[in-house]
């Protein structure tokens, strides 16, 4: 467990970026306080917060109700036991996709794609975010292409991969895409090692890899 210092200095961080209205902070609040559960990103940000929040925060974080009792906990530890760092885990990752235009993107995802737009910052916008279910992507706009095309498609070049749980889910997910009419480099087919997936390519080229299991499991 880290020292109690640099546990401050976390909770001033996150105070301090609900202040400048940092979107990726508004989820980090959202999953460890349930107060703030039912918000979106907007309420979230918009929303009082104070240290004594971003505090709570971070015990939450480390598997305790409140800052009191994390700090009783430190206390209550060996010396050297606060020279053995935790174990880093991550709780989520966000893969960024590089686009040209950031409106032309966020039509794409919310109305092909079913997609809804989480945040977009910049005045032009230069960067986004769209999110469904568990899933969030950043759309970062870029002057000219980061990756070749042709080597992209020639070496199937992923941007992201989206997984869902069910044989049925990922079907379902196909047949959706399908009928909004989204551009398929891909369609649905069972891979040798026991996938079913299919692979959608955005208005910049960019290929979405969509997986399930190919069949359902059996009791």
């Amino acid at each position: 467990m880290p020292n109690l210092d640099n546990l401050k200095k976390q909770a001033k961080l996150v105070l301090r970026r609900h202040r400048d209205g940092y979107y990726p902070v508004a989820a980090q609040i959202r999953a460890a306080l349930p107060r703030y559960q039912q918000m979106t990103d907007r309420q979230v940000l918009a929303h009082i917060f104070k240290l004594s929040d971003a505090q709570e925060l971070v015990a939450r974080q480390h598997g305790l109700e409140s800052w009191e009792a994390l700090k009783t906990g430190l206390t209550s530890m060996p010396k050297h036991a606060e020279q053995t760092p935790p174990k880093a885990v991550i709780v989520s990752a966000e893969p960024q996709v590089f686009v040209a235009d950031i409106k032309a993107s966020l039509d794409f995802f919310t109305q092909q794609l079913g997609f809804a737009v989480a945040f977009v910052y910049g005045e032009p916008p230069y960067y986004a975010q769209v999110k469904r279910d568990g899933a969030r992507l950043n759309l970062r706009c870029v002057a000219r292409p980061v990756v070749d095309s042709e080597l992209r498609d020639r070496e199937e070049l992923l941007s992201a991969a989206l997984t869902l749980g069910t044989a049925d889910a990922i079907k379902q997910l196909f047949l959706e895409f399908q009928a909004g009419g989204a551009a398929f480099f891909q369609t649905l087919k069972t891979q040798p090692w026991g996938a079913r997936t299919f692979i959608v390519k955005d208005p910049d080229g960019n290929l979405l890899l969509f997986a399930g299991p190919a069949d359902e499991p059996k009791l």
